[in-house]
């Protein structure tokens, strides 16, 4: 919410710093103001006269916006128990949260973060102030949740590769989806795109038909009466490699979860 105030003093220079003492603020820093009335001496020292009135309108900053935005929301869901650090980076901001009730925010998966960190982005971008990335996370949570489709993403990848088979995941964001995609394209033998729309979009992860004889590779197959063991070495042949060289598919963008709003 903006603030507001109106400064009143015999000269506009008394009326200015008293508005800049309703605000908490020095009297040398600078402010943009509006003179609302100039002052007028009385005529004869006894007739008309009137003091000077300025008027100074501090605007909320996006991460001031943002924040407030976000403890209302949580006040609303009844969580005003849980704490909001603010960290302040370079065009950017994150909110931290902590408390007993961070379930809660956090949700099925990261749905009920993701959707509270998506709208505060919007608050916070509301405006003609440059354009401010806006992250909500609680602990370590997305830094886990990001190695945990990492480790998904590979292993998927092996799994592809094994059994000559394609595999459909659930619904993601597209920065999730951003994640499996990077995971599985530095997997030689296995790639990844993605099906469905809106909500409904999803990775698939499957073989890579350009690689010949993917099941008859290091994954799997029966040869000397036995079957291998996953991830065995037949016949002096090296496991499929990982590739950190191979370009993931980009549907995430650079900017983070959903990218930059608009």
């Amino acid at each position: 919410m903006n603030k507001e105030v109106i400064g009143i003093g015999n000269t506009e220079l008394e009326a200015l710093n008293d508005a800049k003492k309703q605000l908490g603020l020095d009297e040398t820093e600078e402010v943009e103001f509006e003179l609302l009335q100039r002052a007028e001496k009385k005529r004869f020292g006894l007739f008309g006269g009137q003091p000077a009135k300025v008027r100074i309108i501090i605007k909320d900053t996006p991460d001031e916006k943002a924040e407030k935005f976000l403890r209302d929301v949580l006040d609303n869901m009844q969580l005003s128990g849980i704490e909001i650090e603010k960290k302040l980076g370079d065009g950017a901001v994150e909110f931290d949260l902590s408390g007993e009730d961070v379930g809660y925010v956090i949700g099925r998966r990261g749905e009920t973060l993701d959707a509270l960190q998506y709208l505060t982005g919007l608050v916070a971008n509301h405006s003609e102030d440059p354009y401010i990335k806006v992250t909500v996370n609680t602990g370590n949570y997305r830094e886990k949740r990001e190695k945990t489709l990492e480790i998904l993403g590979r292993k998927l990848a092996f799994k592809a590769i094994k059994t000559g088979k394609k595999t459909n995941l659930e619904p993601m964001n597209p920065y999730e989806r951003r994640i499996i995609h990077t995971s599985v394209q530095k997997v030689n033998g296995a790639i990844s795109w993605s099906e469905g729309e809106g909500a409904l979009r999803h990775v698939v992860i499957g073989p890579d038909p350009k690689v010949k004889n993917n099941r008859r590779g290091s994954y799997g197959g029966k040869r000397g009466g036995g079957r291998r063991g996953y991830g065995s070495n037949r016949g002096g042949k090296k496991p499929a490699p990982v590739n950190p060289d191979r370009v993931p598919l980009n549907e995430g963008g650079e900017t983070g979860l959903y990218g930059r709003i608009k």
